[in-house]
């Protein structure tokens, strides 16, 4: 395909200049294996490198506190440690010229106490995802968690704060804002997993208020225009979410509220399951929410290069994050540009921790050569 291509033209977000409109998605990886759950030289540094040629490069969910885990070796931004560490990531990753944000993370309901020294983990309301969390001895059940004080909230919203003003220290050129697929803000976003009758449950207005105090919050360490906020409207029957009548107006009401916001992005999910037959979904999510939202839309959710380069030309989107495609093809944008067949990913490595499955993908293109 020539170089005039959709999803290889230039795109102007906030204060950054993308080279391109490919985004690297974020991606839980479970490479942190080390007792201070920061990234290392030895395989995140090399992983984000030598994918600097996106547009963008969203990290993988980076927990905001201890409280906020809930897979294994996963990289936090709570501590100095991982501030350091992060320093060095992106720094290899600007010295590529490319640009990177952080996802803050927390994963409320979906840990386990086997994270919190035996506590429960919390949630907006005491209600059992009935899913499973990714334990250090393996997958187990998760169990009904802890039903947030107004006091867990306001260490939450400073949680956030202080892992934004973090993510500045480490270099970041921004921060994602993972309001979604069944974590904890998705869990005040929903009536099946938030039965609260305070401030923070009920109407719509109260169920989103977590959110926007969190970005009122992270907005005073770093502008808006640095800052994306990810959602997933049309998420059912996974993470122990399920879609009802009020959903889609949930959804709608938080992103025309977006718009009173100088964001670097909206991160939309198109769904992630065939919804099609399911009540009150919205199987398009990219051309509804499009005339809804007045900035820049990024949208995800199995797209290739063709069904890319298409979301762009209709004009539903203006970014596109890629996932698995990425994980298997470090040189993706390359590899849109000199029409290279894609190499396949194992799903069997996603989590498995080590070089195998994360840095072990192979270059195969023509590129500037990355010194690791």
């Amino acid at each position: 395909m020539s170089n005039k291509q959709s999803l290889l033209q230039s795109y102007k977000m906030g204060n950054l200049e993308l080279p391109n409109r490919v985004v690297m998605a974020p991606l839980t990886r479970s490479r942190a294996s080390n007792d201070e759950n920061k990234p290392t030289e030895e395989l995140h540094l090399q992983y984000y490198k030598e994918r600097a040629s996106a547009g963008l490069i969203i990290t993988e969910g980076s927990q905001v506190s201890k409280q906020a885990v809930g897979y294994i070796n996963t990289a936090g931004i709570h501590s100095q440690a991982q501030v350091e560490a992060w320093k060095k990531v992106t720094n290899a990753v600007h010295e590529a010229n490319g640009r990177i944000f952080i996802q803050l993370w927390h994963v409320g309901r979906m840990s386990h106490p086997d994270f919190h020294n035996g506590e429960l983990p919390v949630s907006a309301s005491a209600l059992n995802p009935n899913s499973q969390a990714f334990t250090p001895q393996g997958f187990k059940d998760t169990v009904a968690p802890r039903e947030m004080t107004i006091e867990d909230i306001k260490t939450t919203v400073q949680d956030f704060k202080n892992a934004a003003k973090n993510a500045v220290e480490a270099g970041f050129d921004g921060v994602e804002i993972h309001s979604s697929n069944g974590y904890l803000f998705h869990q005040f976003f929903s009536n099946c997993s938030n039965h609260r009758t305070d401030e923070y449950g009920g109407s719509i207005e109260n169920k989103t208020k977590l959110l926007f105090e969190v970005l009122d919050a992270v907005k005073q360490v770093i502008p808006e225009n640095k800052i994306g906020v990810r959602l997933n409207p049309s998420l059912h029957n996974l993470f122990g979410i399920t879609l009802d009548e009020e959903t889609i107006p949930t959804f709608d009401y938080i992103v025309e509220k977006l718009n009173c916001y100088d964001l670097a992005y909206l991160h939309l999910s198109e769904p992630f399951t065939d919804v099609t037959e399911v009540p009150f979904a919205e199987p398009e999510i990219a051309k509804h929410y499009r005339p809804i939202y007045n900035g820049t839309l990024m949208i995800n959710g199995g797209f290739d290069q063709e069904k890319g380069n298409k979301v762009l030309e209709e004009g539903n989107a203006d970014l596109v994050a890629f996932g698995k495609l990425f994980i298997s093809n470090p040189d993706l944008v390359e590899r849109f540009e000199q029409d290279v067949p894609m190499d396949e990913w194992d799903s069997d490595t996603f989590y498995s921790g080590g070089p195998e499955g994360y840095t072990d993908y192979k270059v195969k293109t023509e590129r500037e050569p990355v010194l690791l």
